[in-house]
């Protein structure tokens, strides 16, 4: 074993010398098998590129790649045996697990998670544990490529969005032009702006992060200065997006909505980056001259790209072990019994269109007064497969309830986005939130989970209990219904399911518990016919 000496000290790695080609071809024969067995998170992961805010994916493992080379530079060829190669081996084990935990519960998302794993524990196989962890930077670098789970997209793209629409508005009001923000709704007067999940700066947020990470492994100053260059990339991020939005805010006010959109076209794509990255390499110039020694940009940054030729072609090197041939037969194994396995395809789903519910609840005692169709872009966004938004009231009374369900065939692919972070998008804040069970009070056997929630827009009150109506379970939790998801998937093989949402307003002349007598009231009637649309474990129609 060699042995090599850099600025982390003196350690015992290498790479085993071998005469002969059967390393490199057994390498070259578990990836085509790594195609077959993570062939659906290959798939989630090019679907997942076609969007805008992951369109940078395909770069990411060339990057990878890069950074691996330029380390693979320190790491000198080993003369003796590697005898620690077998933690590879249970780490290529771990993936497969995960991959067929991701197809049997048909979430390809899970998958392409899994394939980073495989990609971690053949290195280790290769160069054996003592040499192949030191490669974890290119390894983790590969999660940028991954798109968001579902539920953190929207938490993460809802908060940004909100950020950047609160400092944009500041900035317009800077420049003396009176403005309001509604929500994500910038109202000039005469012209309204709305704050569309595209301007949540997600499309900005990764690549930069990615490129972030880069820059901070590559630099050779301090580490407190790479853990401020690689969390810096988030706030600048939204600045820069901020400042588009207050730009853009600006040119509506001066010379009309048609002038401002090609600006904002101009500013989505690499002037928005650009930015991004001349601030970065300015933050770094900066904390380099606050040093006592002093050390230019160009020498901290290391980009020295020369010899990553030789050092690709090292793979000759690899010698067959028996570490690689169990990998190799672990592979093997799953493809074949992947591809043996009858395609177990979605369980049936028997239900009646939302359209179809009621218009009389609780033997006539509630009538409903109105149905509603929503904003395309809001229907766009919801991504429901079937839904129904609609009003019931009492004869006798000027208020009613609204009652809200959304549902999807296939939550995996979306439909948990709790109304906890949507609600102050449309310009509501939240001002309590607990999560009751509300059966016993309402009449029912079962436990009813609700997240139960006072909600104010200026001098307007309202109250709202919503939760997750799934095949197998009712919950509250937007965590716990994504569980739910993934169990009933695998044991049920289904995964559809639906948000449920009661809204009533506060009267000046009532309180909150006179509000809730009156939502309370519909409840039970409604829970009681929401089977027959959306189905329930062991509930017929």
């Amino acid at each position: 074993m060699s042995v090599v000496t850099d600025g982390r000290g003196t350690r015992a790695i290498g790479y085993q010398v071998s005469g002969s080609m059967t390393g490199p071809a057994i390498l070259f024969f578990n990836l085509l098998l790594a195609v077959v067995v993570f062939r659906e998170g290959f798939e989630a992961l090019f679907e997942a590129w076609q969007v805008a805010e992951y369109s940078h994916g395909p770069l990411i493992p060339v990057l990878s790649g890069l950074l691996f080379l330029r380390q693979l530079k320190t790491v000198p060829i080993a003369e003796g045996p590697i005898t620690d190669r077998w933690p590879g081996v249970l780490i290529i084990g771990l993936a497969i697990a995960m991959a067929m935990l991701g197809k049997f519960a048909q979430i390809p998302d899970i998958v392409a998670y899994s394939i980073i794993v495989w990609v971690a524990g053949i290195l280790l196989v290769s160069f054996g544990w003592r040499t192949g962890r030191h490669f974890w930077p290119g390894v983790l670098h590969l999660v940028f490529m991954l798109p968001l789970p579902g539920l953190l997209y929207w938490k993460v793209s809802i908060f940004l969005r909100g950020i950047a629409s609160e400092f944009g508005v500041y900035l317009v009001q800077l420049a003396n032009v009176p403005v309001f923000l509604d929500g994500n709704i910038i109202d000039l007067g005469v012209y309204k702006l709305h704050v569309a999940d595209a301007c949540s700066g997600l499309r900005y947020l990764f690549p930069i992060m990615s490129f972030s990470y880069i820059f901070a492994t590559l630099y050779r100053g301090p580490v407190w200065h790479k853990a401020v260059l690689l969390l810096s990339a988030a706030p600048i991020t939204v600045l820069m997006n901020s400042v588009r939005i207050g730009m853009i805010g600006v040119l509506v006010n001066e010379f009309g909505i048609e002038h401002a959109m090609g600006f904002s076209h101009l500013m989505e794509g690499w002037v928005i980056f650009i930015a991004c990255v001349l601030m970065l390499f300015g933050m770094a110039k900066v904390m380099l001259m606050m040093q006592r020694k002093r050390m230019t940009l160009a020498y901290a940054l290391d980009l020295d790209t020369t010899g990553l030729k030789p050092q690709f072609m090292r793979i000759r090197n690899l010698r067959l072990s028996p570490a690689m041939m169990v990998a190799t037969v672990l592979l093997a194994v799953a493809a074949v019994g992947w591809s043996l396995t009858p395609e177990r395809g979605s369980a049936p789903i028997q239900r009646i269109q939302l359209s179809a519910f009621p218009e009389r609840l609780g033997g006539g005692e509630w009538v409903r007064t109105g149905m509603s169709r929503l904003d395309p872009i809001i229907e766009q966004g919801l991504g429901a497969d079937d839904y129904l938004y609609s009003t019931y009231a009492r004869p006798d009374e000027k208020v009613g309830v609204d009652f809200f369900v959304a549902w999807y065939a296939d939550q995996t692919k979306g439909g948990i986005h709790s109304p906890e972070v949507c609600l102050p998008a449309g310009g509501w804040e939240i001002a309590t939130l607990d999560r009751p069970d509300v059966g016993p009070a309402i009449g029912l056997d079962a436990p009813m989970p609700v997240n139960r929630a006072v909600i104010e827009k200026g001098q307007a009150k309202m109250l709202v209990y919503y939760w997750f109506e799934q095949y197998g379970d009712r919950t509250a939790h937007d965590l716990t219904a994504k569980f739910n998801v993934l169990r009933d998937a695998i044991i049920l093989g289904r995964s559809d399911g639906a948000l449920v949402r009661l809204t009533t307003p506060i009267l000046p002349n009532e309180t909150v518990v006179d509000a809730e007598m009156r939502l309370r009231s519909l409840m039970p009637h409604a829970v009681e016919r929401l089977p027959r649309f959306v189905p329930r474990h062991g509930v017929r129609l």
